[in-house]
């Protein structure tokens, strides 16, 4: 077993675990961070890609609307690459009273959030697909993010400033000793290797699933309540600015612009399990409708896409314990040497994508001052280096990239303008990732064909790639393998997406892309892939099976493993949600 020794662990690597990492960092402490599958593929990933201004939660939660808005700030400076300045309305439409309007703007400026009244007439001149019958318009600062690109952007800045970033380490156990966290175990899930990290100071990041870890090191009954919520992508921008209904938070009533499609979201259910959520035919169908309100059509555009995600809410007592809807967005930290005796562990959970710096700041904060070692918070200071000297990020930007270099370099993927170049610099970069990391950070198969042509070129570069750094003599039967297994993931990740909108023109392509697949490389027949095929995915549902014993469509579970119980849902199947959005 491998032994390595630091000051801090972290444990979670989505937007606060990567935040978290990077500012400790920044104040100089040695940390680790520890993620069981890739960066942002959880909670963070699995999002409708939303800037908070502030303004939905003005009436309902002030104090969340008033950390928004000043986060948001931030976030434009220190991610310009990941954040585009689209702006947004809030919209009475025609189903809608005006008592929330009626308090919306005081509202907004007792919590600080910039907002103004516009005309419908100036409104429809920006967005003329907005319902004519529109009432009011409020202006507010709302953005578009890209959940991924801000959480590589702050794991790149830590590791500039030291951190180790262990993606596809999954923490088994969390060592105690005399009360006091001494070390914690992880395995690696591409590898099979064990690795222990003395340590400290554990941080425990880890949003819907930070209750498993917490139960690692004894601490049990952490109050993280999943709350699911699903989100749609339509195959075009329907509109460029963010659109929410000016209403009290309720289900489908934002629409976020972002990339090439158009996000609508979302729903807030409790479950028990933030793993293998659900997505009902009636949940989707509810998106469709609701964005009739404030897009006369919506339903008639073409979906290409549906995911679930899990938000990690605080348990809230003024609330019924189902009522996700209405838990507080605000952060909060469990302090484990009050509440179970052990010395040297905080859990944070809560809190917005938008607000991800602040709750990194607050929790390392709470534990300078716990260890005795005050250090400054300079995290809103200086910017990730993907965005140093950077505008923020505009649509056009791939466009641009393309006209300039389109006779020189394949393009693999058309809809998001992806070149072969590009995704052989993500695999310098990271040799070992399988199809769907790609995609994440370049956004291959991700819009209206969905991987239906890019996916086999992709894979094809990653054959070329990998085959091209075998050892000498190494068996390129194995790669063709491992080729093969990466590429029906990803397929069916992206099937799975779409399952729940096959109908007319949506069911007509997807068959059209089994036709492609089944005729090209009668993918239906390969052999069931070898082991080692399936460990070097890193995927935890095939590795490790789903909670119910069911494998991922066209796979076989590995001999001699049964199912496992605290894995998130990234494998193919009808009743969940894809592993991360669009």
């Amino acid at each position: 077993m491998r032994r390595i020794e630091t000051e801090i662990v972290v444990i979670g690597g989505g937007a606060t675990g990567a935040g978290t990492v990077r500012d400790l960092a920044m104040r100089g402490f040695r940390a680790v961070l520890l993620e069981r599958a890739d960066l942002a593929q959880g909670t963070t990933g699995r999002f409708h890609g939303l800037l908070h201004s502030g303004g939905r939660y003005v009436v309902s939660d002030p104090h969340s609307a008033t950390e928004c808005a000043e986060e948001n700030a931030i976030m434009r400076r220190i991610h310009a690459d990941a954040v585009e300045e689209t702006g947004g309305f809030f919209v009475v439409t025609p189903y809608d009273t005006e008592e929330h309007a009626d308090k919306f703007l005081q509202a907004a400026k007792d919590t600080r959030v910039p907002a103004q009244e516009i005309t419908v007439a100036e409104a429809l001149r920006r967005e003329p697909r907005l319902h004519p019958g529109m009432k009011r318009v409020f202006e507010v600062e709302d953005g578009a993010v890209d959940g991924w690109r801000m959480t590589w952007g702050a794991a790149e800045s830590a590791k500039a400033y030291g951190a180790e970033i262990l993606s596809y380490h999954r923490a088994i156990d969390i060592i105690v000793r005399d009360g006091a966290i001494q070390a914690v175990k992880a395995k690696n899930e591409k590898t099979g290797e064990i690795i222990q990290i003395d340590c400290r100071f554990v941080i425990n990041a880890g949003g819907p699933w930070a209750g498993q870890i917490a139960a690692l090191a004894g601490a049990e009954q952490v109050d993280v309540v999943p709350g699911r919520g699903i989100m749609v992508a339509m195959n075009h921008r329907l509109v460029g600015t963010v659109i929410n209904r000016c209403i009290y938070p309720a289900d489908g009533d934002i629409i976020v612009p972002g990339h090439t499609v158009c996000i609508i979201g979302t729903t807030d259910q409790k479950v028990d399990d933030p793993d293998f959520l659900e997505i009902p035919d009636h949940e989707v169908q509810q998106m469709l409708d609701a964005g009739e309100a404030m897009v006369p059509g919506f339903r008639n555009s073409r979906a290409i896409h549906v995911w679930a995600g899990a938000r990690p809410l605080i348990k809230d007592k003024r609330v019924a314990a189902h009522d996700t809807r209405h838990m507080s967005r605000g952060m909060s930290v469990i302090d484990h040497s009050t509440r179970d005796g052990i010395s040297g562990i905080l859990t944070i959970g809560g809190g917005k994508l938008t607000t991800y710096r602040l709750m990194a700041k607050n929790i390392v904060d709470y534990m300078c001052e716990q260890i005795g070692d005050i250090r400054p918070c300079t995290t809103d200071q200086e910017a990730v280096p993907s965005a140093t000297n950077r505008p923020n990020h505009k649509i056009t930007d791939r466009l641009k990239q393309r006209e300039s270099d389109r006779l020189d370099d394949q393009i693999i993927c058309e809809c998001e303008l992806v070149t072969r170049s590009m995704i052989e610099k993500a695999l310098e970069k990271q040799p070992e990732a399988n199809l769907d990391d790609i995609r994440r950070q370049l956004r291959v198969g991700m819009g209206p064909c969905q991987g239906g042509f890019c996916s086999l070129r992709a894979a094809g570069v990653m054959h070329d790639f990998t085959k091209a750094r075998l050892p000498e003599g190494a068996s390129t039967a194995a790669l063709a393998d491992r080729t093969s297994t990466m590429l029906r993931l990803f397929i069916a990740n992206r099937q799975q997406g779409m399952r729940p909108l096959l109908f007319g023109q949506q069911l007509r392509e997807a068959a059209l892309d089994k036709w492609i697949l089944s005729g090209s490389l009668d993918i239906d027949h390969l052999p069931a892939p070898n082991p080692e095929s399936m460990m070097a995915t890193g995927d935890l549902a095939l590795l490790h099976g789903r909670h119910d014993g069911i494998a991922p469509t066209g796979f076989e579970p590995p001999k001699g493993k049964g199912t496992y119980r605290d894995e998130p849902v990234l494998d193919a199947n009808p009743t969940t949600g894809e592993e991360s959005a669009q």
